[in-house]
């Protein structure tokens, strides 16, 4: 067969017209030559959020030929491995909860369950606990011991039929949680399995019938606080009704308890007080017992207190008042925005997306109305005022806690020192009861008082201490001891400062706040002549004089009302001076407000600044390993820091997450800094996290200043295994409301009690050389607004040094590190102490100003007043209020941040530098001393090796480049051709 003739259709088609071709290929190679450059940029920029998911490379430190054979291990684990730190850390898990579980209740002796072992579990938290908080604060519990585990490693036998269905039940309809710094996003259903679904096992009761054990959970989290109104979320809720009160589930599991079970045990598993009140009065209710969140291990501790094996010591670390809502904290704790003041800060796009929360421009506020009076000084001041019943108002006072024994205290001897000394006194403790025992000894003081004069509380805990284990009918004997000059009031509005008033004071000792020891005579102490602690005459523990910081807060109050003043609660006229909620007014920011709302003015302050531009650049022989051991004023220093470059101190200042960055020039290696006040823990390495602590909430009920030493040293040898330098603890905020999220990672309502806890816990762990971040420098005691632009906490200097500087001046001033380093040219090793080494400031304003960025506060006070010598960071700097100039210019060196668009505005004017160049002393002098230069020998020198993901960004981008050259010419060829052809 012929074939067919073709067509003209058949024939090749005619090719496409240059332009038509270069209006394809152009913008594709236009786009991907855009995308390579946009990647390498964002990569640039973001590098530190990248380096912390894929490894930001390593440094391979050699040390010179001279050092060979030199001790340069200054810092040594008591362990052989990781695994037997963490069952070491487990057990001691296990010992801190024994010894801070409470027994708040035990109507006749119902407790131990010596010989009960057949019980019923109840509640949903027996099936799913509280074990810690979420946030930053939270640790992996998933291989905890459960309450369950706990009970049942004590050799009670569990209600199998009951407990699985609290499972299932908790299984199907998950807690409510807080949802970081997004409300709306947030669930707080307390989700109790309701009384009706019980109504089918209560067959299998009369089988486990020795105890019916109700357990109460509350969670908490950062980024939210605790609601004071279920009503919306919670069915029989009632207007009001709020989330630290029974909910009508609870109750009515109450009643069930109680009509099932002749003795009925309750477990309150939260960290933070509930309203107890009509549980305490219910004869019903045989035994109460406050265990906190209880981390890896604590249920074990709670089996064997229901078992008697374990004999509780707890002491609680509030008051637990019967009606919170008659706080005084009340009216002020939450949502208070300012209606007058404009967006300052412009919210970007990349802030947006890189922050969990609901940015917006607003202007919050909150105001410590009620000065002084918190917690148990308010309860006892107003008792003993005739302002409130005790026993109507409170249901346990601040430090109580009840024993399976009894304890007699005899004062061996008492000596009560000039102005300049201490009182001190002896107190012999006998175990009067059938069975060994820890008991905790408190010492409180009762100032002068005069209306209208400095406001003070009734009384205020001074001194405490913890026996050992005490057998029957032995003794110990303690030492409590305190500084006379720690009686003293800080007077804001007169002297400036504080005073130590004449009269006569009172030292008792007492079971706790409300409660006198028996058999033992309060301790007269007077006063002749007023000190007042100005000028050269400061306290002994001041490097400098101590006045005023703070007027711009202070001024915030008044007497009596004023047009926008809020007024100041005063032991003078409780019932004229109570604290209300903001009024009308209040809501209008005055001017000087509005001002301090504005961005922070770098220009200004560089042209204010009246200093040279320090040398930078110069290059040097030394290296960071020649710093340690020598003082931070040592001549060395200056030479060091003169050869480092603006960038690589920025660098190093605003790439702080989790970590310092190396410095390669000066042999400076990178640290690891993981977060946790319950543990090591860590948001973007998991092979970080550890052994879940109990809350420190728990810690504080221990009243057990030796068991906090002891977690920080494990912890300690838990970051020498896991090369772990410094950490994001412990954190040192005050229980100023039970409605605070974060109560689960702070101590205690005192400033004394966590101020003792937090310093031993940084003392331990700084044995290892690790550094601990104090945090959140200062007045962070809510979660509600803590973002939206930086709420301007409002307090008078009073309240801000008396109380929520308190915690952070006592650590910064008695924790101390030991440092060996190298001294001689043949190795020899000599030691030297520092101080306090981190500090993390606050979101929150004092005042208008962001904690951060307050000279008064980050350098004025802690460094001149307090004598601080190591670094500060930032609080996670993800907000546009806070500013890393501002911070640095301030005191904060470091910024914690993996944003891109946080850099400095200023590294050229001669105050930008020398600010840079001081926050990187401030870090460099840290990290010298610690745990960092461990196997570093002064003339160590530094290879660095690039991150994989660094040799994988070169390759893309090698190649892609060359596939863009490639096209680019393959184009013209085909574009010259047909042009030729044409």
């Amino acid at each position: 067969m012929n074939a067919r003739p073709k067509k003209v259709s058949d024939r090749r088609k005619a090719p496409m017209p240059n332009k038509r071709f270069l209006w394809i290929w152009v913008p594709v190679l236009v786009t991907v030559t855009a995308l390579i450059i946009a990647a390498n940029v964002a990569l640039v920029v973001g590098g530190g959020w990248v380096a912390s998911q894929l490894g930001s490379g390593t440094y391979t430190f050699t040390n010179s030929e001279e050092s060979e054979g030199w001790d340069t291990e200054y810092y040594t684990a008591d362990f052989a491995t990781i695994d037997d730190v963490d069952a070491a850390a487990k057990e001691l898990v296990e010992e801190i909860a024994a010894g801070g579980i409470v027994l708040a209740k035990n109507d006749g002796a119902a407790l131990p369950l010596a010989s009960a072992r057949r019980v019923t579990m109840l509640g949903r938290a027996a099936a799913d606990p509280v074990f810690g908080g979420a946030g930053s604060g939270s640790v992996d519990t998933r291989s905890a011991v459960t309450a369950r585990g706990g009970l049942e490693g004590a050799g009670f036998e569990i209600n199998e039929e009951v407990y699985t269905a609290i499972e299932a039940f908790a299984a199907e309809n998950r807690r409510g949680h807080i949802e970081m710094d997004n409300p709306e996003a947030s669930s707080y259903t307390i989700g109790e399995l309701p009384v009706a679904q019980y109504e089918a096992l209560q067959g299998s009761f009369q089988d486990f019938a020795d105890a019916g054990i109700v357990f109460i959970g509350r969670p908490g989290g950062e980024g939210g606080d605790l609601t004071r109104d279920m009503a919306g979320w919670d069915e029989n809720a009632v207007d009001g009704q709020h989330q630290l009160e029974l909910n009508q589930d609870e109750r009515d599991l109450i009643e069930l308890a109680k009509s099932s079970f002749d003795t009925v045990v309750v477990v309150v598993n939260a960290s933070t007080t509930m309203e107890l009140g009509d549980l305490q009065d219910d004869a019903g209710v045989d035994a109460i017992l406050l265990a906190g969140s209880p981390g890896a291990s604590g249920f074990s501790a709670l089996g064997g207190i229901l078992a008697g094996d374990v004999n509780p010591s707890g002491r609680t670390a509030d008051v637990w008042a019967a009606d919170f809502t008659k706080d005084p904290t009340y009216a002020n704790f939450g949502d208070f925005i300012y209606n007058n003041i404009e967006a300052s800060f412009p919210v970007s796009a990349v802030e947006r997306a890189t922050s969990n929360a609901t940015l917006t421009s607003d202007a919050p506020f909150v105001n410590y109305a009620e000065g002084i009076y918190i917690g148990y000084r308010y309860y006892e001041t107003a008792a003993a005022e005739g302002f409130i019943d005790y026993d109507d108002a409170v249901v346990y006072p601040f430090g109580h806690g009840l024993s399976y024994t009894d304890f007699a205290w005899r004062v061996v001897s008492s000596e009560a020192g000039a102005v300049d000394g201490a009182i001190s006194v002896e107190v012999e403790v006998t175990n009067t009861g059938a069975v060994a025992g820890r008991d905790v000894v408190e010492l409180y003081y009762s100032a002068p008082y005069t209306p209208g004069g400095i406001e003070k509380a009734e009384v205020v805990l001074g001194a405490f201490a913890k026996t050992d284990m005490i057998e029957p009918g032995a003794s110990e004997t303690l030492t409590l001891e305190f500084a006379v000059e720690d009686m003293a009031s800080y007077d804001h509005l007169e002297n400036r400062a504080y005073v130590l008033e004449a009269g006569d004071y009172e030292i008792s000792l007492r079971t706790d706040s409300h409660t006198l020891a028996d058999g033992v005579e309060p301790i007269a102490y007077t006063v002749d002549e007023t000190v007042v602690y100005s000028g050269d005459n400061h306290r002994s523990t001041d490097l400098t004089e101590v006045t005023n910081q703070f007027d711009g807060v202070s001024e915030q109050f008044a007497a009596a009302p004023q047009d926008g003043k809020v007024v100041s609660m005063s032991r003078a006229d409780f019932a004229g001076t109570f604290p209300t909620a903001p009024s009308e007014d209040q809501y209008v920011a005055g001017d000087a407000i509005v001002a301090g709302f504005a961005p922070w003015d770098h220009e200004a302050a560089a042209d204010e600044f009246d200093g040279d531009k320090p040398a930078t650049g110069k290059g040097s022989d030394l290296t960071l390993i020649d710093m340690r051991g020598l003082a931070k004023d040592d001549p060395q220093w200056a030479e060091l820091l003169d050869s480092l470059t603006v960038s690589e101190m920025s660098d190093l200042l605003l790439n702080g997450a989790y970590q310092t960055a190396g410095i390669g020039s000066i042999a400076k290696p990178q640290t690891l800094e993981p977060d946790g006040p319950a543990g090591f823990s860590s948001f973007i390495n998991s092979s970080i996290n550890g052994v879940a602590y109990p809350s420190q909430f728990l810690i504080a009920q221990t009243w057990d200043v030796d068991l906090g030493t002891e977690m920080g040293r494990m912890l300690g040898n838990e970051a020498l295994h896991k090369g772990i330098n410094g950490w994001y603890a412990p954190a040192a905020n005050l229980h100023r409301s039970p409605f605070g999220g974060r109560n689960f990672e702070y101590y205690s309502e005192d400033p004394l009690l966590s101020g003792k806890l937090l310093t031993a816990v940084a003392n331990g762990v700084g044995e290892k050389g690790v550094y601990t971040m104090l945090k959140h420098f200062a007045l962070n005691e809510q979660e509600t607004n803590r973002v939206n632009n930086g709420i301007a906490t409002w307090a008078t200097e009073q309240t801000i040094r008396e109380l929520y500087l308190k915690p952070f001046e006592m650590a910064v001033k008695d924790i101390t590190m030991d440092v060996s380093y190298i001294a001689g040219e043949d190795g020899t090793r000599a030691d030297t102490t520092i101080g306090a080494a981190g500090i993390m400031s606050s979101f929150n304003r004092i005042g208008t100003t962001w904690a951060g960025g307050s000279e008064a506060l980050m350098h004025n006070v802690l460094r001149d007043e307090w004598g601080f010598q190591g670094f500060a960071i930032s609080d996670f700097n993800l907000y546009p209020y806070m500013n890393p100039n501002q911070g640095i210019s301030a005191g904060t060196d470091l910024t914690l941040t993996f944003q891109p668009s946080k850099s400095f505005v200023d590294t050229k004017s001669a105050k930008a530098v020398t600010d840079i160049r001081n926050a990187t002393h401030n870090i460099l002098y840290t990290v010298a001393n610690s745990n960092a230069m461990n196997g570093l020998a002064p003339g160590a020198t530094v290879d660095y090796t690039p991150p994989s993901w660094v040799y994988i960004q070169y390759a893309a981008t090698v190649v892609l480049g060359a596939l863009v050259l490639l096209g680019a010419f393959l184009v013209w060829r085909r574009v010259r051709r047909h042009s030729t052809a044409g």
